[in-house]
């Protein structure tokens, strides 16, 4: 399938290692101003979700990772440990790899892969084909404390990785494609459960797609979902002792339920509800 290149003319088979180094030129914001990694790392060996190959393996285009090899040796290839993981990496697009980094206190945040830098977001696309906003990868809701607390996402953020995206699906049908076929998946699945999907606004603002219908309405930010360990105090403390940690400790520096970010606050009152369903 033929892609664009910057300049819309020239078909590109995909992004460059280059594009790359655009991205994540612009693509620097912190998610919010928590570290939501002390939250979570309690529940998963001491490790924050998103930096274990045991919760989730970077998948990244072969482009990316020649870029990323360029610049740290923060990345290696990875080895998958069992079937599940064998099953993932055999059904790879041939453009993509999948890779290992050094772990989280390792970090180097400018050599953070895309898919680091989104998690546990995804550009989130109407039946239409409009992309609105941000939704999660909801197999990580019992586990990722920022899934259960999307008010503290930061504005800058959410302006950065729609940019971001939007660079790519210039470049990147293939990718435009999956994201659409992954927005749709969303759909069915929680027409299935009977729940709505809650959006971060592309433009501020909290929304949700109603399940069966997919229409979008508001969402106050005190209505946004909870999940599992993070519905209460009680159910984290219950949850960090289950996984061997300090849940006394744990219960003096959890935060359930932040106040909406000062960024997103005000984008919030001037957004409304995204026009098409």
């Amino acid at each position: 399938m033929a892609r664009k290149t910057g300049n819309g003319s020239q078909p590109q088979d995909g992004m460059t290692a280059k594009d790359f180094g655009v991205v994540f030129d612009r693509f620097q914001s912190t998610v919010s101003r928590y570290d939501c990694g002390r939250f979570c790392a309690p529940l998963n060996n001491g490790e924050p979700v998103c930096c274990s190959t045991d919760n989730a393996i970077p998948i990244v285009d072969k482009t990316e990772f020649e870029l990323l090899k360029g610049r740290s040796d923060l990345w290696h290839l990875y080895k998958p440990t069992d079937a599940t993981s064998r099953q993932i990496v055999k059904e790879l697009h041939k453009s993509c790899t999948a890779i290992e980094c050094k772990g989280a206190r390792f970090c180097e945040r400018d050599n953070r892969t895309m898919a680091c830098r989104a998690f546990p977001f995804y550009p989130y696309f109407t039946r239409e084909g409009a992309l609105v906003g941000l939704a999660t990868y909801w197999g990580f809701e019992d586990r990722c404390w920022l899934i259960s607390n999307m008010q503290v996402v930061e504005r800058d953020f959410v302006q950065e990785f729609i940019a971001a995206y939007e660079y790519i699906f210039a470049r990147d049908a293939e990718e435009l494609k999956s994201m659409k076929s992954q927005s749709a998946y969303h759909r069915r699945t929680f027409s299935r459960r009977n729940e709505p999907i809650a959006l971060i606004g592309r433009d501020g603002g909290f929304f949700k797609v109603l399940p069966h219908s997919g229409r979008i309405v508001p969402l106050a930010a005190d209505k946004l979902p909870q999940y599992g360990a993070y519905v209460s105090v009680a159910a984290y403390r219950r949850a960090v002792k289950e996984a061997g940690g300090d849940a006394k400790a744990a219960e003096q520096t959890f935060l359930q339920r932040p106040p909406v970010a000062g960024s997103a606050k005000a984008a919030a009152a001037k957004a409304k509800a995204p026009s098409i369903s």
